[in-house]
């Protein structure tokens, strides 16, 4: 016969409840310890070699690919510099510049885009997503494949990053890497861009992208204006422009936002522009860092400086604490211009 049900609660008298919770807690203990969940490591950061190149905003294309090309070869030697679009300058380290003509309405920064050189691009936009950095992928035109990746630092500078394979052959930028020139030894050491907050980007740049420091100072020696942060795996570095007014004028925003061009010798540059009726507002001189310096400007007022890749006396501000620039090639162009 069945028995009748109960009324009372069901309870079970085996095994004391606080006993039977310790077992599981116990048991719950051991598992984890025998079999851990897995947890996906931080992808490896990859290498940061150098300055790819940069994308400048002018008003006519074609006007400021002669203008920039006599900077870099003034007696237009180079052979391949009229190949392909207007739009490219490769210069004899294989970087290149980009201009693009400026939109309406203008926007305050004309230095559109800082691009960036690894060798694993692949392995770049891994470690991009990785740390839920958006970007977006440029994709040769005919093939598909991914030759450069896009992405903003938190002010909204523009970035790129790519490698020399894909710099070298993206259709979408120019076809053929220029041959090596020995007699020229001249490439982008770094480019600079107002910065709001230092801090704000220090942990986009070091923390994230492991630059490191190079050299600061400023106008006045106990305030910093500028701050160059190097790349991790190379000597070129970026350079916050600091204490920038909101209302600063087109001028000023061209004076800050600029490349620098190194070279062996500044005074063979000036004398080498003047001579091919380059003008030149200012002179060679000594800047603030130790480095001969020369600061010309394009058609809009853009800044490219000119820049020794050594100092010749002791900075101001503080040490350098990195390791500086040298040419594109081992050789050296002349040091001192010729003498009339």
């Amino acid at each position: 016969m069945r028995p009748k049900p109960s009324n009372q609660p069901f309870r079970f008298t085996g095994i004391p409840a606080c006993a039977l919770f310790a077992a599981l807690l116990a048991f719950a203990t051991l598992s984890a310890a025998q079999f851990p969940l897995k947890k996906h490591a931080p992808p490896k950061r990859p290498r940061i070699l150098g300055i790819a190149g940069a994308t400048i905003l002018v008003p006519e294309v074609e006007a400021a690919h002669r203008y920039y090309r006599t900077l870099i070869d003034p007696d237009h030697t180079c052979e391949y510099c009229d190949n392909g679009s207007p739009n490219f300058l490769f210069l004899p380290s294989g970087q290149r510049l980009e201009f693009k003509k400026i939109p309406s309405p203008a926007p305050a920064d004309l230095l559109d885009e800082v691009g960036l050189l690894t060798d694993d691009l692949d392995a770049f936009a891994k470690y991009l997503a990785f740390h839920k950095i958006g970007y977006d992928e440029l994709k040769r035109k005919h093939t598909g494949d991914v030759i450069a990746l896009e992405f903003d630092d938190p002010e909204k500078h523009h970035l790129f990053v790519t490698d020399s394979f894909h710099i070298a052959r993206g259709d979408d930028f120019n076809a053929g890497l220029p041959p090596r020139d020995p007699s020229n030894p001249i490439r982008i050491i770094h480019a600079g861009f107002v910065v709001n907050s230092r801090e704000l980007l220090n942990h986009f740049y070091v923390d994230l992208l492991a630059f490191r420091p190079y050299w600061h100072g400023g106008m006045k020696d106990d305030k910093d204006d500028w701050v160059a942060m190097q790349v991790p795996d190379g000597t070129d570095w970026i350079e916050y422009m600091l204490n920038i007014p909101a209302s600063a004028d087109k001028q000023t925003l061209g004076v800050m936002n600029h490349i620098s061009l190194g070279v062996p010798s500044v005074r063979v540059v000036a004398y080498d522009l003047a001579r091919v009726g380059v003008k030149t507002p200012e002179k060679p001189q000594i800047g603030r860092d130790g480095k001969w310096q020369l600061n010309v400007y394009d058609a809009s007022l853009t800044r490219i400086e000119f820049m020794e890749f050594k100092p010749v006396q002791k900075p101001c501000c503080s040490d350098f604490t990195g390791p500086h620039p040298e040419p594109a090639h081992p050789e050296q162009a002349p040091l001192v211009p010729p003498q009339p």
